[in-house]
């Protein structure tokens, strides 16, 4: 910055002293001077400049990614109540400012530590809260702000809880979900991710999920489908015969909104996963991780509509909604490689699988209100899968490992925690106030209660 500053003051001395020639005498003991600033410069200690700046641009990259990651919580809201019934808006609403409040005291009290402080190649952390740097610190040791890694990581938990929010939509009591979020923000998902983020056990073997198709979107996912399998599906959804009953959602514009939302975060979600912005080559990497994370979403918006078209002659505007969704949680876990084209590629192949995998989980009776299964679960396990096709210090087996490694801990443990919660409190409402719509009999207050007075509509 300093031989910068001294470069321009030399060429404005230049500039001035060409454009009049009666004012050599006093431009030249300013290009003098300019000229002593840049030797003195030049002999400062480099090092303690660019670790100054690295630590500055790295914690801005934390705290820029942060908020972004942050502002998906407010897509996941808007999504989830677009696609529930007008009865169903407020819970949602409800669920997801409570869940990322919980999420963040939860990670804070136990989480971060559990996912990285002590795991050396093991199966976990340490227990106990965090602890940020003093006020007005400058350990440059760790090469950022540790306040702005905690709030950066923090938020990644927040968008693993949503999902679960989404699919157990409409039926789901709010207290026994809040104690499932205490379980899965505290401990299922800082475990999970201390085995890859946290330098465990996968990470060792080389397994690669650059900013958490897995780590994020399929825990999330295999806790939602674990949970939709316990709690049933809403009633009359699923006719004796075998017949799908649609559902509609009550506001595809708010869906939509949400859906923006979600798509602006993810740049947040993917490039912040960088963790530097202190060389040119990490921004010139997080530009590429931009671009790419837009272009699968693209693609995956593009595939979603063409199959809904060729297959129901029509363009469901819920597919092509999820199909954006499909596309950057499959971009995920390998951001940065892939040439555009393998982007697309890879968005698109999400967006297909969105299309089939809805009407399997309907043939199978596993209710899923807003579709994250196939989004966060499916294509999770896909983006994750399919790493090695840009990155070529990876492999299938290994990828493979991991995928079935997060699968079994997640489902597994989410299924046993969901039945205990069935037996004990209970996990779902009554017919009758599941008819009568959770905004009213759960919290009472109702999001459209001009449109509600007296309304008993399934």
């Amino acid at each position: 910055m300093k031989k910068s500053f001294a470069y321009a003051a030399i060429g404005m001395a230049v500039l001035g002293l060409m454009a009049d020639p009666g004012l050599a005498q006093t431009a030249a003991p300013a290009a003098e001077a300019a000229t002593e600033t840049a030797a003195a410069a030049a002999e400062a200690p480099a090092y303690a400049l660019a670790a100054d700046t690295a630590y500055i641009f790295n914690t801005l990259l934390f705290l820029l990614g942060g908020f972004l990651v942050m502002w998906m919580a407010a897509g996941f809201a808007m999504l989830e109540a677009g696609l529930v019934r007008s009865k169903n808006v407020s819970m949602q609403c409800l669920k997801n400012i409570a869940l990322y409040s919980i999420a963040g005291i939860l990670f804070w009290l136990t989480g971060y530590n559990l996912m990285y402080t002590g795991v050396d190649g093991g199966f976990m952390g340490s227990f106990g809260p965090y602890s940020f740097d003093p006020v007005g610190g400058n350990a440059l040791d760790t090469g950022y702000s540790t306040a702005s890694d905690w709030f950066f990581q923090m938020v990644f938990v927040a968008t693993a809880a949503s999902i679960v929010s989404g699919t157990l939509a409409e039926r789901i009591k709010l207290w026994p979900f809040l104690l499932f979020t205490v379980v899965l923000t505290g401990l299922l998902y800082p475990i999970a991710g201390s085995w890859q983020w946290g330098k465990g056990w996968l990470s060792v073997m080389g397994f690669s999920d650059f900013a958490g198709s897995t780590l994020v979107h399929s825990v999330g996912g295999w806790a939602a489908l674990a949970g939709a399998i316990v709690l049933g599906a809403r009633k009359g959804k699923y006719t004796s015969s075998g017949q799908v009953i649609p559902m509609p959602g009550s506001s595809i514009p708010l869906a939509t909104l949400g859906t923006f939302i979600l798509w602006l975060g993810w740049f947040g979600f993917n490039g912040a996963s960088q963790l530097a912005m202190g060389t040119i080559g990490d921004v010139t990497d997080i530009s590429r991780i931009f671009a790419n994370t837009n272009m699968a979403a693209a693609g995956g918006v593009v595939a979603a509509m063409a199959l809904t078209q060729i297959l129901y002659k029509k363009v469901d505007v819920t597919m092509a909604l999820n199909g954006a969704l499909a596309g950057l949680v499959s971009i995920t876990a390998e951001p940065l490689n892939p040439t555009v084209a393998q982007a697309v590629f890879i968005g698109a192949v999400g967006g297909a699988l969105v299309v089939f995998v809805v009407p399997l989980l309907d043939k199978l009776k596993i209710d899923d209100v807003v579709g994250a299964i196939p989004v966060h679960l499916v294509c999770g396990i896909w983006g994750t899968l399919i790493v090695p096709l840009s990155n070529a210090d990876t492999s299938y087996g290994v990828q493979l490992i991991g995928i079935a490694s997060y699968g079994a801990f997640i489902f597994v443990t989410s299924l046993v925690l969901w039945m205990i919660l069935k037996a004990t409190v209970g996990i779902r409402v009554s017919p009758e106030e599941e008819a009568l719509g959770l905004d009213k009999v759960e919290i009472g207050v109702e999001a459209y209660p001009e449109f509600g007075q007296g309304s008993q509509r399934l």
